[in-house]
């Protein structure tokens, strides 16, 4: 009878134990649908960062020489056009276009690696801002 009843605290206690994890792991993760959207990191900028200006903004040239760095270093997984690939999100959506300039550096310099997007610190900062310059540049997806 003790045995029994043992067991049958033990089991209680174990499946309490994992459905309590299951249940903070689902809770504690933090991800509604919203946060599912490939574009959630864009509103996780910091304040500062999102605050800084895009240096080459009046570069004429600067869109140019960040559609050379796209091609070699973006396309792969955001598509030639940019509206989106195998790995990578469209770039000339609403969410995107209206991020600041900041933020999409700061995206930029830091990656989203839990998502697969790599960390781009080590391209020169000027080659980064081409890369926003490029970015903003780029026209609403056609529909």
């Amino acid at each position: 009878m003790k045995r029994s009843v043992c067991r049958a605290f033990i089991v209680c206690v174990v499946t309490s134990a994992f459905g309590s994890v299951a249940v903070a792991q689902s809770a504690g993760s933090g991800e509604s649908r919203k946060d599912k959207s490939p574009y959630v990191e864009l509103s996780k900028v910091p304040a500062k960062a999102a605050a800084k200006h895009n240096p080459l903004e009046s570069d004429p040239d600067a869109v140019a020489a960040g559609s050379k760095l796209f091609e070699m270093h973006c396309a792969e997984c955001h598509g030639a056009d940019a509206s989106g690939g195998k790995k990578g999100p469209n770039l000339r959506v609403e969410e995107v276009q209206q991020a600041t300039p900041g933020s999409l550096f700061w995206v930029l310099t830091n990656g989203v690696v839990r998502r697969g997007m790599p960390v781009w610190s080590r391209l020169p900062e000027p080659q980064r801002w081409q890369l926003v310059s490029y970015i903003k540049s780029l026209p609403a997806p056609s529909r």
